[in-house]
């Protein structure tokens, strides 16, 4: 509960930030106790120097005869009654402190680097940000950080979480946020001539929208795919396969329009029917089948791709319309092909000769050579 919502203007002019993670709200209480206490103890001193100033000033007529110089109940009162409620508030702190300093056992672990000026986020999946921590909601987290240059100290004011973030050594801090949004994240130590611009942003998701916010490989701004083909066709364009198989055989690669069942001649004098086998085999180990006309010019995806990916770009090519054949362009047999590109008649030493040339620094390089 937000206490300071219910001062005058407290909806429409805040007077705090929003409470956005479990300590927001401890914090509030303890911070709105110690405000309240202040204001009262201050308004107790000046009414009473108030009121007896005016009473007692000169001219006055008041009975100043026998005044008291001493009174065990009142001292009790003025000096209990404070230490009684600063041990309260000590209490209370300290058990608040080591609450939020006491880093959570099970929590989602997130990487900070913190440098002149803006903060590099690394997830613990892989997956890296720049100016915001993406987190899902009413889960642990925690932050270990480190600066690459002056002391920086990140400040999450929603979270009501700050700490420092030093170079040489590692610091965490941890939170929970309850709330989803996006919230800013500051620096709060003055780092240089751009401090005040390094800022950036808490994203909150909830549950569901965090795991596939991961399964988007951080990109939330990619569409959700719906069909096997959808996420094949994201597989294809992240992996840029287009840029070799076509809509018609090319020198760079065969066309994938319309292969399945059509029959495939390779380089070792064999055939078969593209069937599914086939396009996983040639996915993953594409140097086992080499069509004829073609050489090792397709990287393997083994290990980098997972059986998912492999059947989704499969299902997506089932997809694509028919090609241009199965035979490689004759360019590609007269030598009307740009340097660089190897054929089945070429030795592998005027690939390479081939491939230095079609460089103008390896050509320049090699200019150097020969002098």
């Amino acid at each position: 509960m937000d206490i300071f919502s219910y001062l005058p203007g407290g909806k429409n002019f805040p007077l705090m930030p929003p409470q956005a993670s479990e300590d927001a709200v401890k914090y509030d209480y303890l911070f709105g106790t110690i405000t309240l206490l202040t204001i009262i103890f201050t308004i107790v001193v000046y009414v009473m120097v108030i009121v007896l100033a005016a009473r007692y000033r000169a001219g006055t007529k008041v009975d100043r005869k026998n005044p008291p110089t001493h009174s065990t109940s009142l001292e009790l009162l003025w000096t209990g009654v404070p230490l009684i409620l600063a041990l309260g508030i000590f209490y209370w702190s300290a058990s608040h402190y080591i609450n939020v300093r006491t880093m959570p056992k099970q929590a989602i672990d997130i990487f900070i680097i913190g440098k002149r000026w803006m903060w590099h986020t690394q997830h613990m999946n892989g997956l890296r940000e720049n100016n915001e921590i993406t987190v899902p909601v009413d889960k642990d987290v925690k932050l270990t950080m480190i600066s690459q240059d002056v002391i920086h100290a990140l400040f999450i004011p929603a979270f009501r979480a700050q700490y420092h973030v030093v170079p040489g050594r590692y610091t965490q801090l941890a939170f929970k946020a309850n709330k989803t949004g996006r919230f800013k994240m500051l620096c709060a130590m003055h780092c240089g001539t751009q401090h005040s611009e390094m800022v950036g942003y808490v994203n909150v998701l909830s549950q569901k929208d965090f795991a596939e916010w991961e399964a988007k490989g951080g990109n939330r701004y990619k569409p959700t795919v719906k069909t096997l083909a959808e996420k094949g066709a994201q597989v294809w364009q992240e992996k840029n396969c287009g840029s070799c198989h076509g809509a018609t055989n090319t020198v760079k690669g065969p066309t994938l329009h319309g292969i399945l069942g059509k029959t495939r001649k390779f380089t070792n004098g064999s055939s078969q029917v593209a069937n599914e086998d086939y396009l996983r085999l040639s996915i993953l180990e594409p140097y086992s089948l080499i069509t004829a006309g073609w050489d090792k010019t397709m990287p393997a995806y083994k290990g980098q791709m997972t059986e998912e990916d492999v059947l989704s770009l499969i299902s997506y090519m089932k997809t694509l319309g028919t090609g241009g054949g199965t035979d490689a362009p004759k360019t590609l047999y007269n030598r009307d092909i740009p340097r660089g590109y190897k054929t089945n008649e070429q030795p592998d030493n005027q690939t390479d000769d081939a491939n230095k040339e079609v460089s103008a620094g390896a050509a320049h390089a090699k200019e150097l050579n020969n002098r």
